[in-house]
């Protein structure tokens, strides 16, 4: 069985980076958008949010999804801790997703049974998407460089990892100049 795991943060305090081309209103409509756009593509898949803001709980809660409390933990951390409740819950596979992907619209065919998957951003740099057994042990490491590093995860526990290509789901919104492809 599959689920979908979203990690989201405040949407006050979301797309920071994006600062210098929109106001904090701005981006704080975008976040939730982006958000909302995710949670779609994840029908009919559960979904799960992983969160510590009672604002995104609540979001979160009004599209039915699950809510996961995880605060203080970073992104790494609750996406940790959100694997762990999924397999708890009797989830074999969590797909882990950012929540800014401006262009996703399913996440059919990514991740299989026992298998990593990975999606990269890209710049092949960051990890997008990752479809990882819950009972693997997968250590998430979040960050700048975090493609290269959950490779090598996926080596450490045993998984040969599967590289998927999709521009839908490598497309995120990070920087000012990553407006320009969804406007």
């Amino acid at each position: 069985m599959r689920a979908v795991l979203v990690p989201v943060k405040s949407f006050s305090r979301a797309k920071l980076r994006l600062a210098g081309a929109l106001d904090a209103s701005e981006r704080r409509v975008l976040a939730q958008d982006l958000a909302s756009r995710v949670l779609l593509a994840a029908r009919p898949l559960p979904v799960y949010v992983a969160c510590d803001d009672r604002e995104v709980a609540e979001w979160a809660e009004q599209r039915g999804a699950k809510v996961l409390w995880t605060p203080g933990l970073g992104l790494s951390g609750a996406v940790a801790s959100g694997v762990t409740s999924l397999r708890a819950d009797g989830y074999d596979l969590a797909i882990v997703s950012h929540a800014d992907l401006p262009l996703v619209t399913s996440y059919e065919g990514v991740g299989t049974e026992g298998t990593v998957t990975l999606v990269p951003d890209r710049r092949l740099d960051g990890t997008n998407v990752a479809a990882v057994p819950t009972a693997a042990g997968f250590r998430f490491s979040y960050g700048a460089g975090s493609f290269t590093r959950h490779l090598a995860e996926a080596r450490r526990t045993g998984h040969a990892p599967r590289v998927l290509y999709d521009w839908s789901l490598a497309t995120d919104l990070d920087l000012p100049a990553d407006l320009a492809l969804v406007r």
